[in-house]
């Protein structure tokens, strides 16, 4: 059972929440790009054997809350700790994927007191990271959505009112996972994309602007996962952010794409469990 509610921010903005309750200690979950913040129902046996529950919700402009057009990668940290807030939790853990990553960042370095561990899968680092040749081992369709960002809203805007899905993002292994266990992202994408592209294309313009804090800065534990041919957001992403962050540990998968390395996440929820 996922409790779904909304958090007043007391500007007229709202955040659209999710969460499994329990009295078990809270893994907050971050969205990849596009979807709506539902919790990871592939990962709740693993959470519920040990204990834990899942509180997420829906960036701005997806789903149920309010948009919030030139948000940057760090309003995460306070989107997040008005959640905590408004639900009684004082401490919690953090998980994204893909898009996820960079918000879960900036959840461990802008609430280190509140923050327990960390466990970032498939993110990217930022943009302009020195000694990271960003846009290497990056699939075409990553590139010119990318690249698009880095040139502004409106053609960012155009970009996308002419670009198509392509297949060949993901690798057969992402292909198999998204037809099987991981089906679930069937559940999140259609609706993030029901309000438009808005959401989607703020998220882009944050992921190639500063993102407000550097990795650097995290002092809490930090897992990540990433897969070798990963060719939405290159592996080369993790190395660099583990290299930064002193407290990080990454665990490479050389055959694992961007979704089918979210077979290892179960394992990464056990070490989670360890650092509350």
């Amino acid at each position: 059972m996922v409790n779904e509610s909304d958090v007043d921010l007391g500007d007229g903005a709202t955040l659209h929440v999710y969460d499994t309750g329990g009295p078990g200690p809270v893994v907050v979950w971050h969205h990849g790009t596009p979807n709506i913040g539902a919790p990871p129902s592939p990962l709740f046996p693993a959470a519920e054997r040990l204990g834990l529950r899942w509180v997420s919700y829906d960036r701005p402009g997806y789903g149920g809350s309010s948009p919030r057009p030139g948000r940057d990668v760090a309003s995460a940290a306070s989107d997040v700790e008005k959640v905590a807030d408004a639900l009684g939790i004082e401490r919690f853990a953090v998980f994204g994927h893909s898009g996820g990553g960079p918000h879960a960042f900036a959840c461990a370095a802008l609430l280190p007191e509140r923050v327990s561990a960390m466990v970032g899968v498939a993110g990217m680092a930022p943009y302009g990271a020195d000694g990271l040749d960003w846009f290497a081992g990056m699939g075409a369709a990553g590139v010119g959505s990318l690249t698009a960002a880095l040139a502004g809203r409106d053609e960012k805007e155009r970009y996308e009112a002419a670009a198509q899905y392509d297949a060949e993002m993901f690798t057969a292994a992402d292909h198999a996972a998204l037809s099987g266990d991981w089906k679930w992202f069937l559940d999140v994408v259609g609706p993030a994309l029901e309000g438009g592209l808005g959401a989607p294309i703020d998220d882009d313009l944050a992921y190639v602007a500063p993102w407000g804090f550097q990795p650097s800065e995290v002092k809490a534990p930090v897992l990540l996962l990433h897969g070798g041919a990963d060719r939405i957001a290159p592996v080369g992403h993790a190395e660099w952010l583990a290299r930064q962050c002193a407290t990080a540990e990454a665990r490479l998968f050389p055959e694992d794409g961007h979704i089918s390395v979210l077979r290892h996440s179960a394992a990464a929820l056990d070490w989670l469990a360890t650092h509350f």
